[in-house]
């Protein structure tokens, strides 16, 4: 890929600098002025909600950083470029507003901020005129040709990423570190592709990650937040996509791969609910780095050092998160072997969490001391309420 970059040209690496700078600068100045302004930190039971994995007022805002700076970017980028690109933020604004809206302690629901993802994705269809092209199976690509299939169908999976995106916001830079492995790798298979436009924008958007992760990690000094973790999620859904239709040799099932941490980890989390009995939008502490972070801490650290165990946790996932997306890369153009690769991890996935519980005694708290089922189960249906 770092020949494909080089070839972008010097007028390249100054957007994708003066993008990374523009992002640090904002995250750092919101950083300062959240002591002055403490609405920056959301409400004050952020600190104390079902998943915070955090004890410390912090601002919650971090992608107004991210969203701002890619924003900028079509000021500096080409006109073929900024054009398209301008008419993709309007439609990824919607989404970003209602996040941030959140973030400030409006009280969003988390169906309404799903819906939010929805009717933004369909202001993009609306704009651009694009959905889901294919998936690589004959049959369901001559129906994803139909607009009354394509678009439900891009609708969900655009939504559904962004939500993903948001549920492994938990410790500090797993979110955006899952975001950095995934545009890099969809910038790779689009240089290999011959689509240097798409390969640009993906650039952008990891400089763009890159400036606000100087301040997330590993101090955690600032969050994303749900403005930026379902506008991060939402706008590399939209890449794929975009992907798909621009290289024809590219496999509908790499893409797949180079989100695959925050889809595995939505698609559990809804099994999880069903099996608790819980709403499938209810917050919970199960997911696979709350486990990690309280295992790094009973097991290792002891109580009291959240501030290690927190991006210690990040860390640990790293390689597991990075593995799809360098897999994506490596089988970029090969959809069978992207289709076993998909399955393979699945299995590895769901498989390793419901091992770590019998393994670690997680379910029975013989050895971590943890919640059992019947108190997991009613730990949701209280946090199902809160959250309606």
């Amino acid at each position: 890929m770092m020949g494909n970059v080089f070839a972008l040209g010097p007028d390249a690496f100054v957007l994708f600098s003066s993008v990374l700078a523009l992002a640090a600068l904002i995250s750092l100045a919101l950083v300062v002025v959240t002591p002055i302004w403490p609405r920056l930190a959301g409400q004050a039971g952020h600190l104390t909600s079902v998943q915070a994995a955090h004890s410390r007022v912090t601002p919650r805002v971090g992608g107004v950083a991210i969203f701002a700076a890619l924003c900028a970017s079509m000021a500096l980028a080409p006109w073929g470029i900024s054009e398209r690109l301008s008419l993709f933020l309007i439609g990824a604004a919607v989404l970003f507003f209602v996040g941030l809206a959140e973030d400030l302690g409006a009280g969003i629901s988390p169906l309404k901020r799903l819906l939010a993802a929805m009717l933004a994705s369909l202001v993009v269809i609306l704009l651009l005129g694009i959905w889901l092209p294919r998936i690589d199976f004959a049959a369901a690509d001559r129906a994803l040709a139909l607009w009354y299939v394509g678009v439900p169908l891009t609708l969900l999976i655009t939504a559904g990423v962004a939500n993903g995106f948001n549920l492994i916001d938990g410790v500090n830079g797993l979110s955006a570190f899952t975001g950095l492995c995934a545009v890099f790798a969809l910038a790779f298979i689009a240089g290999q592709g011959g689509a240097p436009t798409l390969q640009m924008m993906a650039l952008v958007l990891a400089a763009a990650i890159f400036g606000f992760l100087l301040l997330n990690y590993p101090f955690g000094r600032i969050f994303l937040g749900d403005a930026g973790a379902y506008t991060l999620g939402f706008v590399i859904s939209w890449f794929g996509i975009s992907l798909l239709r621009a290289v024809p040799e590219a496999s509908a099932w790499a893409v797949l791969l180079t989100v695959f941490w925050p889809v595995s980890d939505t698609m559990l989390a809804i099994y999880r609910r069903w099996r608790l009995g819980a709403g499938a939008m209810a917050p919970d502490r199960l997911h696979v780095h709350q486990l990690v972070m309280r295992m790094l801490e009973i097991r290792f650290l002891g109580k009291g050092r959240r501030h290690i165990s927190n991006p210690l946790t990040t860390l640990v996932l790293a390689p597991f998160v990075m593995a799809p997306p360098i897999t994506a890369v490596l089988l970029w153009d090969e959809p069978f072997g992207a289709i076993l690769a998909v399955a393979g991890f699945t299995l590895l996935f769901w498989g390793s969490y419901f091992a770590a519980f019998r393994l670690c005694g997680w379910v029975g708290r013989r050895r971590l001391h943890l919640p059992d089922l019947a108190r997991n189960r009613a730990q949701l249906a209280l946090a199902a309420g809160r959250s309606k």
